[in-house]
């Protein structure tokens, strides 16, 4: 059970959001600007903000500046306009922790919700800006990844499957959960999304990086 600030000026999309992260068991607060968000994300309060860019006295860009500028390293996920790429990397490097472009499914923000969650409660910790492990590195403020100091392309979808894996070496992770963290909704309990997508990370990051459990999942073996 986190608390959650939802700073975003359009009722609607506000009380969608509360509506759904309340019905997982969390505690919501909504900021209605970028004023009222800021004040209440420096108030220690919360857990993680849904912060979105276009918002009346103060922007979205204007609120994690200030946040980022007082040391606060509270989580937040940033919502874009679905064509807005400019948005997008000016919020990364702008020190958001994830991003969902709108319009969004309510189950993949919630993912992100929970991945984000889980990275800053690790360990009773805040979030790292990266993940290393067995020469492989995800960058989580850019969203790039390189494997022994080479720089490789992932898609958003095979970012988020490896920031799982990563976030859990060792572990055993059923297709269900990789599903539920990395697409946010069911699949066809036939289909093989998962497999297509490991067997991308696989060609990236090494035949032996991810091993398959029979009848289980999968484990990422982060090697030497």
């Amino acid at each position: 059970m986190a608390r959650i600030l939802i700073v975003e000026d359009e009722a609607r999309i506000a009380a969608f959001v509360s509506k759904g992260l309340r019905a997982e068991g969390h505690h919501t607060t909504i900021a209605v600007d970028g004023k009222q968000g800021l004040d209440e994300a420096l108030s220690g309060g919360h857990d993680l903000v849904v912060l979105d860019i276009g918002l009346p006295r103060i922007d979205g860009f204007e609120v994690l500046a200030r946040l980022r500028d007082q040391g606060s390293r509270l989580p937040v996920i940033v919502l874009t306009a679905r064509d807005s790429v400019t948005d997008t990397v000016s919020a990364l490097e702008g020190g958001a922790d994830d991003y969902m472009p709108k319009p969004f499914r309510f189950a993949e923000l919630l993912a992100r919700v929970r991945l984000r969650l889980r990275t800053t409660e690790a360990g009773g910790r805040q979030a790292e800006d990266a993940l290393e492990a067995g020469g492989i590195r995800l960058d989580l403020r850019t969203r790039r990844a390189a494997v022994a100091g080479r720089v490789v392309d992932l898609s958003a979808r095979e970012f988020t499957l490896a920031e799982i894996f990563m976030l859990n070496p060792g572990q055993v992770l059923s297709r269900e959960q990789l599903l539920d963290h990395v697409w946010g909704f069911d699949f066809d309990p036939g289909s093989n999304v998962v497999d297509v997508y490991v067997g991308y990370l696989r060609r990236k990051f090494g035949a032996k990086s991810i091993q398959t459990v029979r009848g289980m999942g999968y484990r990422f073996n982060p090697g030497p």
